[in-house]
């Protein structure tokens, strides 16, 4: 995976985990468990990405 590429997947998903805490001190339990599901989505998706990348790069 290219730096800029695991960059994002790790600024969006801090972004998306403070989202959480800030959803927990507002009282807000829907956007908490809206930004979960999210967040472990966006990870997994990263996952994801890295292995395609890396099965594509050991192809070549």
């Amino acid at each position: 995976m290219s730096k800029p590429l695991a960059l994002l997947f790790a600024f969006v998903g801090t972004l998306l985990l403070a989202s959480i805490s800030l959803f927990i001190a507002l009282r807000q339990p829907w956007m908490v468990f809206a930004c979960s599901i999210i967040s472990l989505g966006f990870i997994g998706y990263g996952f994801v990405v890295k292995a395609k990348i890396r099965k594509k790069n050991t192809r070549s």
